[in-house]
Parts: C-alpha cells; sequence; structure tokens
C-alpha cells in the first residue's frame, strides 16, 4: 500500500508536469482526482491494511492526496492566470453584448396581498400573523369544529404525523388548512375590543386544475367589540368591494354554514370578467359564534364580532383577466412580466 501510494504520487505530479492547457488539466484531473479517479479507487485499500498499520497508512494517503491537490491547483493558476502555460486567446470573450437586465417588479400574488391589506389598513384593521404549522385545537377546536366533523378528515388534511399514531389529540401537528387559526391566537392574547385581517398560505390536498391548488393564500377578517352587528359585516365588504374593485362592484351574501359562524353566509361579489359584469364567489362569512368565545375566553352575553374570509388567488384572477390558477405557481418570467 504505501509503495503503491508512492508510486500514485510520483506519476500524478510527472504527469501533470507535462500539462499545457486547460482541457489536458481537466483530463489530468479526472484521471487523478475525480469521483472515478485513482486516488478515490485506492481510498477502499485502506480497509485491508492490518489494524495496527491504518493510522501510518491513513496519514500517507491524505498526503498524497494534499499533494496531487496542491499541484492541480498551482498548475490551474497557470494555465488561467497569465503562467508560461497559459492558453492562447482571453479566458472570457470581452466583446460579447452583455445580458438586458430588466427591472425586478413584485410577484402578482405578493401586490394583491398588499393592494388588500392597505384597503383594510385603511378601515382601522391592523396585520395579524400566526405560524403555518399548527395543532388541532387552534386549526379545529376552537373554531367549533367537532371531531367527527368532515373537515378532519386525514385525507382533506396536510398532518405532519399519522393520525393512528399519534397518542393523543395534542399530539397532531398539520399543515394550516385556513387562516382562521390566525384569529384563534390573536382573541388569546388579545382582550376586546379587536379588529384584525389575518393573510397567509394555507395547505389542502387538492387535486391541481384551472381553479384549485394545494397550496393558496387566504385573507380573513375579524371584528369584535359591543353591539357588532351583520350589517356591520356586509357594509365592512361593501366599502372593500368599491376601493378595489371600482365604484360599480357590489356585494351580495347568500345563506350558508360554517361552524366558527352563525349565522353564516357566502360572499359575492361583483366585477368584470372578460369585459362582462359577473357575480363571482370569493368565501364566507358569518357572526362569530358563541362557542368560540367560549374558547378564547370571550364573553359572549358581552361581545359580539364578524369574520369572513376571502381567497387571494380567486381575488387576484379575476382582477387581472388569469384564466389558470397554476400559472401564479409556475414561476414563468414571460407571464409575470404581465402585472
Amino acid at each position: 500500500m504505501v509503495q503503491m501510494l508512492a508510486e500514485l504520487e510520483r506519476e500524478g505530479l510527472d504527469s501533470l508536469a507535462g500539462v499545457k492547457d486547460a482541457d489536458a488539466l481537466e483530463r489530468w484531473r479526472i484521471e487523478y482526482l475525480g469521483a472515478k479517479g485513482r486516488l478515490r479507487a485506492a481510498m477502499p485499500m485502506l480497509k485491508d491494511v492490518p489494524k495496527d498499520a491504518k493510522p501510518a497508512i491513513g496519514k500517507r494517503l491524505n498526503e498524497v492526496k494534499a499533494a496531487l491537490e496542491t499541484a492541480f491547483e498551482t498548475k490551474m493558476q497557470a494555465i488561467g492566470g497569465g503562467g508560461e502555460a497559459r492558453a492562447s486567446g482571453p479566458v472570457v470573450d470581452i466583446t460579447e453584448p452583455g445580458l438586458d437586465l430588466r427591472p425586478g417588479r413584485r410577484h402578482v400574488l405578493t401586490r394583491t396581498v398588499d393592494e388588500i391589506t392597505d384597503v383594510f389598513a385603511r378601515m382601522g384593521f391592523s396585520i395579524a400573523e400566526g405560524p403555518e404549522v399548527e395543532d388541532e385545537w387552534h386549526n379545529f377546536t376552537a373554531l367549533n369544529i367537532p371531531p367527527d366533523h368532515p373537515a378532519r378528515d386525514p385525507a382533506d388534511n396536510f398532518y405532519l404525523r399519522s393520525v393512528a399514531k399519534a397518542e393523543r389529540t395534542s399530539d397532531l401537528r398539520m399543515l394550516r388548512s385556513q387562516t382562521s387559526t390566525i384569529q384563534i391566537r390573536t382573541m388569546e392574547k388579545t382582550k376586546p375590543p379587536l379588529k384584525v385581517v389575518a393573510v397567509g398560505r394555507v395547505y389542502r390536498p387538492d387535486t391541481h386544475d384551472a381553479t384549485h391548488f394545494s397550496m393558496f393564500h387566504q385573507i380573513e377578517g375579524l371584528y369584535v367589540d359591543r353591539g357588532v352587528t351583520m350589517i356591520d359585516l356586509k357594509t365592512t365588504l361593501f366599502q372593500f368591494a368599491r376601493a378595489y374593485f371600482g365604484e360599480q362592484a357590489e356585494v351580495r351574501m347568500r345563506p350558508s354554514f360554517f361552524p366558527f359562524t352563525e349565522p353564516s353566509a357566502e360572499v359575492d361579489m361583483k366585477m368584470k370578467v372578460r369585459g362582462e359584469w359577473q357575480w363571482v364567489e370569493l368565501g364566507g362569512c358569518g357572526m362569530v359564534d358563541p362557542n368560540v368565545f367560549e374558547a378564547v375566553g370571550y364573553d359572549a352575553e358581552e361581545w359580539t364580532g364578524f369574520a369572513f374570509g376571502l381567497g387571494v388567488e380567486r381575488i387576484a384572477m379575476r382582477k387581472y383577466g388569469i384564466a389558470d390558477i397554476r400559472m401564479l405557481f409556475e414561476n414563468d418570467a414571460r407571464f409575470l412580466r404581465q402585472f
């Protein structure tokens, strides 16, 4: 083994001395230092060396490796840095035209989020944030979603640990399926009255198509005070629609059901779609259910509130005429430059 390493070092250095250009240097590197080179091939032989000799052989192997690598670096600098073995002609063609660098811009979804939050900020809403990895208490239980509710089905959520292997419900962790979790966390640490909007990514294992994606964005609003009514909710959404989509925008509510609001409604907004004004569903809303207030320690006899949730991608697609939600996540610069 010692003799073989000595021969490998001698042959490598002698061969390197005759290298005159970059192509030959690269061939030498592959032969001696490459992943399938002679030095790498010698390393497995160390396992056959007697145990008492391994330290010395290992040290010698590292010395050969260092010698060859140092010699390679020196030769590379000589060839590329103006030494006697330097290849003819410049390394970089300074006559080649430069790249056409265009100014960057924010992603259309980032712009949409900023525009929406700016409108609500002017109405007195502050911004609230929360974690994307959640527990079942904040994602379901505190929102009045019972244990047997279909929304908890593992097939409809991204659980980070098998439901069957969890010893307790509190052991479960998941990627949040709604930004309503931020409302719960905000109420847990803030006494009423409060007025917040929460925006962020949410995750659901939906099949990807033109209108569905497994990761998307929501914006949720929450207003808690004394004497809050459905009139306040509709006024807020109507003001948002007019401020964001224009004076002709309208809002309508259709009766619906959500465990965390009572009464509940679907939110439709009238906006231009391919040049024509149409009703478009954007999310849900309603008055906060007393059970939700109880979960966070609010007195439902003293406080009332409303909540609403809107899909950011739906808003962006309708406002900017985007037909396929998948375009928003493909990062095609040709598409993104349009906005």
